[in-house]
């Protein structure tokens, strides 16, 4: 044996890579140290459950002139929670925990950020026992059937 055979290696029986897993990022990355020409793309929408096409409101919106805002909380209506609470004696954390919302929420409502969402208003009626909708606003909650 000369000392040339020492210096080159024979690979017997390496299988080619399949297709799937040259898609790996480590064989990515490893062709591109070898300089090898690498093509990704990113797939729009993969692996998510999205409808394809426009809504119908699209055309609505393009003719919108105004300025769309979200309908905010009456200050008047963050009080009366405010009121009905602490007259309850419980904190913003317990309406939230009593109601099943979060603590945010009610404090988004009786700060006069949050945006009206009529069953989680009609939840704190109950939870506080004071009308908050309507003509009698502010006014003590009667029990279904006692009207």
């Amino acid at each position: 044996m000369s000392e040339s055979d020492w210096d080159t290696v024979t690979i017997l029986r390496k299988k080619p890579l399949k297709a799937s897993a040259m898609k790996t990022e480590q064989a990515v990355n490893a062709a591109r140290r070898q300089g090898l020409p690498v093509d990704t793309q990113q797939k729009y929408g993969a692996g998510t459950n999205k409808q394809h096409g426009t809504t119908k409101n699209t055309a609505k919106l393009d003719r919108e002139t105004e300025e769309l805002k979200h309908e905010k909380m009456p200050l008047d209506l963050g009080k009366l929670i405010m009121q009905g609470r602490q007259a309850k004696g419980m904190s913003q954390k317990d309406l939230a925990t009593k109601i099943c919302e979060k603590p945010q929420i009610v404090n988004d409502y009786e700060a006069g950020r949050g945006i009206p969402n009529n069953m989680v208003i009609g939840k704190i009626e109950r939870a506080i026992g004071i009308k908050l909708r309507g003509k009698e606003r502010g006014q003590p909650l009667q029990p279904p059937g006692k009207q």
